[in-house]
């Protein structure tokens, strides 16, 4: 095998490889000796076929096996040879006649082009400075939380018939859908009890309950948004006959033991000791984030060097496509949405290669130190992934455990966060109590 250097630009290497015909010619003969006692044909006893009649019959087939194992053997070899990080894949192009290759005639010849991980110099964490943002949790929150939980087991009561509905009532129905005058399938409810301003009718139908009491019958008239999940309603006027059966008010739970009890607690005082402990991780978590962020700024700011244009590429592709599917959607912020595409590109490019530049600096971080992710820590993820999906966990774990690649996308963020915990060690981290509209304020996008 010959290995030559054929150009050197920035992070790129570029070799063309050379493997002799008669090498291969070598591996194709190992591989049908190694193939022939399987090998089963009319006319010869199982594992009793000639090796020339197995090479004139499938020859060209197993050296095209040969061929592709010969590149990835070879490839990995010259990567070795010249002592490189890859940033990804390398780029394989064949030289060769690939047919007169297969068929024995002609030297194995590939251009290899690798882009590199660039060599940098880590900066000295211990000689970093950073504020751990902390907040007090105060009974007035956990009064606070505690009140929108007795609101959220809401229950409502028949109002006097005179009483008209208003926003945040219920409204006891009946109701019959038409469209061009005919009733329609799904569109007919009796006893239907609608909450007033829940949006869960079609738009524009609760709007048109507004003060209406019992006894009374209304026409609502609605149109079918566009997007309707039924296809056949879709952008279609329908008028609605609606009567009313009763007009309700909403009443907020009583903190009490009875609402402890319904959240299966003990007692209110259970439940209050509870609430607090789920504020007080949730302000530990916006801390960490916090910090994390914190410390991710000041690397960004303390390494700068190039990055392999590849995983940059790949990097923004990724988050380019969420963009669209957002933009698309209309479910962009409004600072994205009153960008041209060209800045909010721009944008996000410079996110792109934010990714990139820590990811590397944590890499190279974590393997100086010795990070490792246990089989334990990636079991746990594992568990946890899946538990976001009730009734489909043990499919999950089988997905994961037949898709490698899927088992590195969970091992990245420990990793990550473990690198964190090392910074956190070794830096000089002194905690700041601020309030909480500080603690919570959103950070810049880069």
């Amino acid at each position: 095998m010959e290995i030559k250097e054929t150009k050197a630009e920035g992070l790129s290497r570029t070799y063309t490889v050379t493997v002799p015909k008669e090498a291969l010619a070598k591996k194709l003969e190992a591989k049908i000796e190694e193939m022939r006692p399987q090998v089963s044909l009319k006319g010869f006893r199982p594992g009793k076929v000639p090796t020339s009649h197995i090479r004139k019959m499938f020859g060209q087939s197993i050296m095209k096996d040969v061929v592709e194992d010969t590149v990835n053997e070879t490839s990995q070899a010259a990567i070795n040879e010249n002592k490189l990080r890859p940033a990804g894949n390398p780029k394989i192009d064949l030289r060769a006649n690939g047919e007169d290759v297969t068929k024995g005639d002609a030297d194995l010849e590939y251009e290899m082009t690798v882009e590199t991980i660039p060599d940098f110099d880590i900066a000295d964490v211990t000689k970093m400075k950073f504020d751990r943002l902390t907040a007090e949790v105060d009974e007035a929150e956990i009064e606070e939380r505690l009140t929108e939980l007795a609101s959220s087991r809401k229950t409502y009561k028949k109002k006097a018939k005179t009483a008209k509905a208003k926003d945040g009532d219920a409204v006891l129905i009946d109701f019959v859908g038409r469209i061009d005058g005919e009733a329609f399938d799904g569109g007919s409810m009796d006893g239907h009890q609608l909450v007033l301003g829940s949006n869960s009718f079609i738009p524009g139908f609760e709007e048109q309950l507004i003060g209406v009491k019992a006894g009374d019958e209304k026409d609502v008239k609605v149109t079918f948004p566009e997007n309707y999940q039924a296809e056949q309603f879709a952008g279609k006027d329908a008028v609605f006959s609606v009567v009313v059966s009763e007009v309700q008010g909403a009443q907020d739970a009583k903190l009490d033991d009875d609402l402890a009890t319904a959240f299966g607690m003990e007692s209110l005082d259970k439940l209050k000791e509870a609430v607090k402990e789920s504020t007080e991780a949730e302000y530990a978590g916006q801390s960490r984030m916090k910090l994390k962020r914190a410390i991710l700024d000041e690397l960004d700011k303390g390494h700068k060097f190039d990055l392999p244009p590849g995983m940059v590429e790949q990097e923004f592709g990724s988050i380019w496509s969420q963009v669209q599917q957002e933009k698309d959607a209309g479910q962009l912020d409004d600072d994205d949405a009153a960008k041209s595409d060209e800045d909010l590109e721009a944008d996000y490019r410079k996110i792109a290669e934010r990714r990139v530049r820590l990811g590397l600096v944590l890499a190279e971080m974590g393997q100086k130190e010795g990070v490792e992710i246990t089989n334990d820590e990636l079991q746990t993820a594992m568990i946890s992934e899946a538990r976001r999906y009730p009734g489909q966990e043990q499919q999950v774990i089988d997905f994961y455990q037949k898709n490698p690649q899927m088992i590195a996308q969970l091992r990245a963020p420990i990793y990550e966060e473990k690198v964190v915990d090392l910074i956190v060690e070794k830096a000089a981290v002194k905690d700041k109590t601020v309030k909480k509209a500080k603690l919570f304020e959103d950070d810049p996008m880069i």
